[in-house]
């Protein structure tokens, strides 16, 4: 029984000794664990946070880049629009583009013989008196004779490339034929004569004849060049 009882003792401590050493192995297996599972998940905490950090520093960036260039653009932008604006006005070009059409009512309009005998050709003045920039369109409707007999065509080559604008005080210039000054050409005298500005719509100017005589017109061959801020040769020559 004592032999018996010593093993049953022995075997008890035994047992006890190997839980005490499972349950420790345990524990550490547990703190094991734990400290593994800690790293992991500080680890991936770390690796979540990472992706979420680049996204946000690139959502940051894209939206600074975006915000910044937007912004940025946006003000050189207006400011472009505004140096062009000025610059246009400096320079004429956005008041060329905004500059009313000029009517008869503010320009003097005159006419002068270009040549000699048997002054053929008319030289067309219209001088800016309305006190602002306008611009000239196409060419002066004029009628030496009576409305039945037409206006004066135009010549196609004398047109300008670019618009014709008139400063205060400046002037337009049309070359006119009258006739081809030959003997048996068949022509009638005029002593005034009426230029509307039909293309502008700016109304109707009478011009008198610059010789007392009067002027010696062809209806076969007169013709009537583009208003331009000078003569030009070849173009206006016809």
């Amino acid at each position: 029984m004592r032999t018996f009882r010593n093993r049953t003792t022995v075997l008890a401590a035994a047992t006890t000794a190997a839980l005490a050493l499972t349950l420790t192995a345990c524990g550490d297996n547990g703190t094991g664990t734990r400290s593994e599972g800690s790293a992991a998940s500080d680890s991936a905490t770390v690796a979540a946070e990472s992706p979420k950090a680049a996204d946000d520093a690139a959502e940051t960036g894209t939206t600074g880049s975006t915000g910044s260039g937007s912004g940025t653009g946006t003000t050189q932008a207006a400011g472009a629009t505004k140096s062009a604006g000025g610059s246009g006005v400096s320079d004429g070009t956005s008041a060329k583009a905004s500059a009313p059409l000029c009517t008869a009512e503010g320009l003097q309009i005159t006419a002068e013989r270009q040549d000699g005998p048997p002054y053929t050709h008319l030289t067309l003045s219209a001088k800016n008196t309305s006190g602002a920039g306008c611009e000239m369109k196409e060419y002066p409707h004029i009628h030496f004779l009576d409305n039945a007999r037409g206006i004066v065509p135009p010549v196609a080559k004398s047109k300008p490339q670019t618009p014709v604008i008139l400063e205060p005080g400046q002037s337009a210039y049309v070359a006119v034929r009258m006739s081809e000054g030959g003997r048996k050409e068949s022509t009638e005298t005029v002593k005034e004569f009426t230029v509307t500005l039909k293309a502008n719509g700016g109304g109707m100017a009478v011009v008198k004849s610059p010789a007392p005589e009067g002027l010696s017109v062809n209806p076969q061959k007169w013709a009537t060049g583009y208003w331009t801020t000078e003569l030009r040769n070849g173009a206006d020559d016809f």
